[in-house]
C-alpha cells in the first residue's frame, strides 16, 4: 500500500463509470490496495477490540451481573469516557440430542413443527437423492455461550 498511485481518497471522489473506464493497471492496483487495507482495518479492529476487553470487559461484565443478567447491555464510564458494553446470548443446540428428541415427538404422533424449528445442512447433491424423510433429522441439546461483545464510545460532550 505504499506505492498508491490512486488514493482512497481519489476512489471516494470517483464514480462508478470513471472506476469503471480505469487502465487494467490501476483497477488492479486499487483492487490490491483495497484488499490490503481491509486487511489492515479487520486486524486493527481485532486488536483495539482485544484492548476494550482487557480494559472494560470485566467491568461491564460485573455490571450486568449486579443487574442480575449474564447477557444484555451495560454502560460503564471511564472518566469522561462512556462505554456501552453489549454482550448477546448465543444459544447452539446439539444436534444428535434434537433428533433424538424429534424422533420421540414423532413416535408420539405430534408434529415436529409444532416443538421444534427444523433447520438441516446437508450437501446439495446429497440432499437432492435423499427422500424428504432423511432431510428432515435434527437434533437436540441446548449450550450457552457468549457472543462476541462490543463496544460503543462516546465522550460526555457528544451527548
Amino acid at each position: 500500500m505504499s506505492d498508491l498511485t490512486i488514493f482512497p481518497a481519489d476512489i471516494a471522489e470517483m464514480s462508478v463509470s470513471q472506476l469503471a473506464k480505469l487502465p487494467p493497471e490501476q483497477k488492479r492496483e486499487i483492487d490490491a490496495n483495497l484488499d490490503a487495507a481491509i486487511d489492515w482495518l479487520k486486524k486493527a479492529r481485532t486488536k483495539f477490540d482485544a484492548a476494550l476487553e482487557q480494559c472494560y470487559g470485566e467491568q461491564a461484565r460485573t455490571a450486568l451481573r449486579d443487574s442480575g443478567r449474564d447477557f444484555g447491555t451495560a454502560h460503564i464510564a471511564d472518566g469522561p469516557l462512556r462505554i456501552k458494553f453489549e454482550l448477546p446470548k448465543k444459544v447452539i443446540w446439539n444436534q444428535k440430542q434434537l433428533t433424538e428428541i424429534a424422533e420421540r415427538i414423532v413416535a408420539s404422533g405430534e408434529k415436529v413443527e409444532g416443538y421444534l424449528d427444523i433447520k438441516l445442512s446437508v450437501s446439495e447433491s446429497r440432499y437432492t437423492n435423499w427422500p424428504p424423510a432423511l432431510q428432515q433429522q435434527f437434533a437436540a441439546a441446548r449450550t450457552v455461550d457468549s457472543g462476541k461483545p462490543s463496544f460503543t464510545l462516546s465522550l460526555d460532550s457528544e451527548h
